[in-house]
């Protein structure tokens, strides 16, 4: 399972020219689920993503996580995240997950951020989402388990 997370002070999820969801600052959070994850995976990559430091202290270092920041955490399905790009022109989505089973399974990483108390948005699996944000610093991360 991947989180490509970014830092922003504002994302929004699109759909059908209609915002589905939203967040002022905190994280988004681009989620691509591989064959073989599972809720294991899932619950220990929430638990990296909202405990990550990247977020500012007193004295301008990365010492906080979104959770102690009080942000929020806008997800959104990312099935191209588990493409295989090494070889040839055209990435192939061998790795990923079956749809039923990654909409599952990002269902349940989202489930699992709003146990820990953090404010969680989500994007539509599996819809056309246009997905904007002002990364904050730039600061991304790709996490995987």
């Amino acid at each position: 399972m991947i989180a490509l997370i970014q830092r922003v002070t504002r994302a929004s999820v699109t759909v059908d020219n209609a915002i589905v969801g939203e967040i002022a600052g905190g994280l988004l959070v681009l989620l691509g689920v591989e064959q073989g994850d599972d809720e294991r995976k899932a619950a220990r990559l929430c638990e990296r993503v909202l405990g990550y430091r990247i977020f500012s202290d007193e004295q301008g270092k990365m010492n906080l996580n979104v959770q102690q920041t009080g942000g929020s955490v806008l997800v959104v399905s990312q099935f191209t995240l588990a493409a295989d790009t090494q070889k040839g022109m055209r990435p192939s989505f061998s790795r990923g997950a079956e749809p039923a089973e990654a909409d599952r399974l990002y269902q349940y990483f989202a489930a699992q951020c709003r146990e820990r108390g953090t404010h969680v948005e989500t994007g539509r699996f599996a819809a056309d989402m246009q997905v904007a944000l002002v990364n904050d610093g730039p600061v991304t991360f790709w996490l995987q388990v």
